[in-house]
């Protein structure tokens, strides 16, 4: 997601929303939960990702869909 990103292992922003936005480029369906987090499924990377409880300061639950948006800091 962040391959095209220079210098992306330096930091990057990531903007994400449950509803589709204006320049969302990815998409992250959700798989179950677990005793500290959430894991998404990237269909198009074919790949989970683990989200920290952090994502509990946006939303009560975790979300079903998220759209996610990654770019240089």
């Amino acid at each position: 997601m962040v391959a095209n990103i220079p210098d992306a292992d330096k930091g990057f922003r990531l903007y994400f929303s449950a509803t589709p936005f204006p320049g969302a480029t990815h998409k992250l369906t959700w798989r179950r939960g677990d005793n500290t987090g959430n894991w998404y499924y990237s269909e198009e990377f074919k790949a989970e990702c683990w989200l920290c409880p952090g994502l509990f300061k946006y939303y009560r639950t975790a979300p079903k869909e998220l759209h996610v948006k990654a770019e240089k800091k």
